[in-house]
């Protein structure tokens, strides 16, 4: 009798405890170190995500592969003009994360991405005029540059939370990344490929950023700033640009274990400083001046409690507006999906 009253008293727990967990309990899946830990809670988490690149702009106006061939300055000389132009890019990127909670104020966050990247481009003959001798195909993958950051509750301020991050990118991803290129003479030479097509920054690089979230009965919302500081110069003579982060959710509850969310999110990419000698090549994304992006994302997503401790999310991204530094290619889309376990 003893042990059907015990039994019985742990089920009654671990329901309660269930219904205590709520699929608005965290932000959208693009949102990272949304939330903090009770002390000695784990969490892990994947995250896949694909973008999806397709022509090319300059600042918000389109512009045609033709159109760039024939306007766009070479930096570097000769040909007077871009010869080579990206015309698709696409990305895929794994991301394994987890969380520890020291103490109750204080959550550690890891995450480890694996990237690959293609981008398809189509050469100009010679060095003026719009016949085409033809296209190819650059591709990288690897480990990307890894994240590590604290985050710290602050004083609670009405009925939302706040908690401020502090961290750094370790810069385990390559930047002397190669392949096979068509030159416009023809030629197809092994060349270090351009920074958009590099894994990593090179650079020991600073997070700092401060998150707001709060909840009612069916909706949640909240807000984080996140911005990613450069620090130094890599091993290559250049910076990458900071990047800024700015961006507001909301979610609301369908039911149980369902609930869908919408996100707006501004970003702000700063051009390169410097420049690596091996990176010289008749095409855009070579140009150090030609890297900045502002980016207006709007967002719609879905969490679910499948059971357990598990939680799955979906998002779809796409561009309300793009401002560019171009020619450089435009996003189209973004696709992310992740599972989360606590315990």
């Amino acid at each position: 009798m003893k042990l059907l009253l015990l039994a019985t008293a742990a089920a009654c727990v671990c329901t309660s405890a269930m219904a205590d967990i709520r699929p608005t309990d965290h932000a959208p899946i693009g949102v990272m170190g949304d939330h903090t830990h009770e002390r000695g809670e784990w969490m892990f988490s994947y995250r896949y995500m694909h973008m999806q690149m397709d022509g090319n702009r300059d600042g918000t106006s389109s512009l045609s592969p033709a159109e760039i061939a024939t306007t766009a300055v070479n930096r570097f000389g000769m040909p007077p003009t871009l010869r080579v132009v990206p015309t698709e890019m696409t990305m895929d990127m794994h991301m394994f994360g987890a969380m520890y909670a020291p103490s109750d104020r204080l959550t550690l966050m890891a995450m480890v991405n694996v990237i690959d990247k293609e981008m398809d481009h189509v050469t100009f003959q010679g060095a003026a005029g719009t016949t085409q001798l033809g296209v190819f195909t650059t591709q990288t993958s690897g480990l990307g540059d890894t994240r590590l950051a604290a985050l710290f509750d602050l004083p609670t301020l009405g009925d939302g939370k706040w908690h401020a991050t502090l961290g750094v990118t370790l810069p385990t991803g390559s930047i002397d990344e190669t392949d096979r290129v068509l030159t416009p003479m023809g030629t197809g030479p092994t060349l270090r490929l351009p920074y958009p097509m590099q894994l990593g920054s090179g650079t020991v690089d600073v997070i700092a950023g401060l998150t707001y979230a709060s909840q009612g009965a069916r909706w949640s919302w909240g807000a984080q700033w996140q911005s990613l500081i450069r620090t130094g110069e890599n091993d290559e003579n250049y910076t990458l640009g900071d990047e800024l982060t700015l961006q507001g959710w909301a979610s609301y509850q369908l039911g149980e274990r369902v609930s869908l969310s919408g996100r707006l999110a501004w970003f702000d990419r700063g051009n390169i400083d410097g420049i690596d000698p091996l990176i010289a090549a008749p095409v855009q994304t070579a140009d150090p001046d030609r890297q900045g992006a502002e980016r207006l994302d709007a967002a719609l997503g879905l969490n679910v409690l499948p059971g357990g401790d598990h939680r799955l999310a979906f998002e779809f991204v796409a561009p309300l507006r793009q401002d560019l530094d171009g020619p450089q290619l435009e996003t189209d889309w973004t696709v992310m999906v992740g599972w989360q376990y606590a315990y």
